[in-house]
């Protein structure tokens, strides 16, 4: 592989994969928007502005860097989501000028060198992605893009659907120039024989450029210290290393969009190092590598990085969708402090009741934080419950009592999150996303009021829920406000509009429907949930909605917040 290339000739004759160890696919694209500033989309964007340029020189597609296992097989260490896409968005060209007219002798070979020559193909993704790969971009031999299991699959299907699109309208001109354009394009590449002198290389480019995620730099830098300290068994500790990241690149493409990949890496640093205090992940990982023999700390840590994405995995995809306390508080978020708790109960492999019973206790707690807002730091009061919690003293009870007595105390050190504090702070506005929670809750309470073995709902029961103000936020275009609601004066807009006895969870088409509409028409509308019934029998006798109504609606929720929550 030259030094200095074509995209042609760096695919011709060669075979490029992901390796296993390497993250998935990870651009995303927004569909069939011109100035979206999604990689896909601006990467279609650019050659478009290219081939309608002046430009007297080839297009630039960047610095490759590959370690090389023979003379025609590489392994991509840098640029392969670049590459991923320039290869999805050939196919797609080719498939469309083929629809247009028949590949000229020259196109097909252009075809065989840059996407697949008999059963040889020029470029493989990761593995667990590689099937989808070939049978959805490369041979088109399936359309069915439900039940995908990765979230990089999902994009690859996203890309190859978004240039699909786009090439459908565009005429023959157009796609011969964009098939010259990319295959006269210049690239840059390295291909390296030995793997440390490509980690190194990898470390170096991404710490002078756009960075990669904390995560791939000490997966970097950790192959690096065996391969310089590793001694005899630093081939055996590579593979190591490798399989235990292709797990959590796996893990990573399954919970990606509820959990990064980066805070993960934090949480773990929590557990091995048995503090809530543990802050700079890589800072205290450099710490740790800098001493005489790193190579021990190395396994021990991926290891533990594999434990907490593998359970991770188990909390978010398996016990999530079964368990509503666990449910409750992914829906909450900004879990940040839970999650080395959740980690830890895991890994002492306790019952998932009892993980349940823990997240329901740090649920209220997290949520205290979250609507209270003080400055006071509440990892330092939990702390100590946390470093006791260990494989030999594994009891959640500890922790259950140090949430209760956080709800309950006076005692000024700990009395920021007490019952008092919350019920100031629910006063007024809320956060949009707190106040929507706040309200699902309420809802089943209300619907599991003298019902035994009620079953919960789920807070996606709702579809794109909304919250609604039942007194109109903002009568529109300053017309005069719609019949049956108070006065608008200065006291009704800062004590009433925005507040829990004025909020109801809607449904966006619900929500959408009723806007600033009069009263009666809302409350007949009202007729889905126990909330919606609830306002209907406090209007029952006036049908209009009133100061009184809000205040003792708003009562009766932050009863039930801060007596059962």
């Amino acid at each position: 592989m030259e030094a200095s290339s074509t995209i042609k000739k760096m695919l011709a004759g060669n075979k490029i994969v992901v390796p296993s160890y390497q993250r998935a696919y990870s651009w995303e694209t927004e569909a069939k928007k011109e100035n979206s500033t999604r990689q896909v989309n601006v990467f279609l964007r650019d050659l478009e502005q290219y081939n309608t340029s002046l430009a007297k020189t080839p297009y630039y597609f960047g610095h490759f860097l590959f370690e090389e296992k023979t003379k025609e097989d590489f392994a991509v260490i840098d640029g392969q989501q670049r590459l991923t896409t320039l290869v999805i968005f050939l196919s797609a060209l080719f498939t469309r000028l083929q629809a247009v007219r028949p590949l000229t002798d020259s196109e097909a070979e252009a075809k065989e060198d840059m996407i697949k020559r008999n059963s040889t193909y020029r470029f493989e993704t990761v593995d667990y992605d590689r099937q989808l790969f070939k049978d959805y971009v490369i041979n088109q031999e399936q359309a069915d893009n439900s039940g995908l299991n990765t979230t990089s699959a999902k994009r690859i299907v996203a890309a190859f659907d978004f240039f699909t699109a786009v090439l459908a309208e565009k005429d023959e001109a157009y796609l011969v120039k964009m098939l010259e354009t990319i295959s006269a394009a210049t690239c840059t590449t390295h291909p390296v024989r030995d793997e440390s002198e490509a980690i190194q290389m990898f470390i170096f480019q991404n710490n002078r450029g756009k960075k990669p995620s904390n995560l791939e730099i000490i997966k970097a830098q950790f192959m690096f210290a065996v391969h310089l300290q590793g001694g005899e068994a630093k081939n055996s500790l590579i593979e190591e290393i490798k399989e235990r990241f292709e797990s959590i690149y796996k893990s990573i493409s399954s919970i990606e969009g509820t959990v990064k990949e980066d805070d993960v890496l934090g949480y773990t640093i929590q557990v091995y190092f048995n503090s809530l205090s543990e802050g700079n992940a890589l800072e205290r990982i450099n710490k740790k590598l800098a001493v005489a023999d790193p190579v021990p700390f190395v396994k021990a840590f991926t290891l533990a990085l594999y434990t907490s994405f593998r359970h991770l995995t188990t909390f978010f995809r398996i016990h999530e969708p079964q368990h509503h306390e666990i449910h409750s508080l992914v829906t909450l978020g900004g879990f940040s402090l839970a999650i080395p708790f959740i980690i830890k109960a895991y890994s002492f492999g306790l019952p998932v009741q009892d993980i349940c019973q823990l997240c329901a206790s740090l649920e209220s707690v997290v949520l205290r934080s979250r609507v209270i807002g003080t400055r006071a730091d509440l990892t330092s009061r939990l702390n100590d419950v946390y470093s006791a919690f260990t494989k030999e003293n594994a009891s959640i009870a500890p922790i259950v009592n140090r949430v209760n007595y956080l709800k309950t105390t006076t005692d000024w050190w700990y009395a920021y999150w007490n019952k008092n504090e919350l019920e100031k702070a629910l006063q007024g506005w809320l956060h949009p996303a707190t106040a929507r929670f706040l309200l699902w809750k309420y809802e089943n309470h209300l619907q599991g009021k003298g019902k035994n073995g009620y079953a919960l709902s789920r807070f996606d029961a709702v579809t794109r829920p909304e919250l609604e103000h039942i007194a109109p936020q903002t009568p529109t275009k300053g017309e005069p406000v719609a019949a049956g609601y108070p006065v608008y004066d200065e006291e009704f807009r800062n004590q009433y509009i925005d507040c829990l006895g004025n909020y109801l969870l809607l449904s966006k088409s619900h929500n959408c429907s009723v806007g600033n509409s009069p009263f009666a028409e809302k409350r007949a509308s009202y007729t889905h949930t126990a909330q919606q019934r609830e306002i209907q029998d406090l209007s029952a006798e006036t049908n209009t909605w009133t100061r009184q109504m809000i205040t003792d609606r708003k009562a009766g929720i932050i009863g039930f917040i801060t007596e059962c929550l």
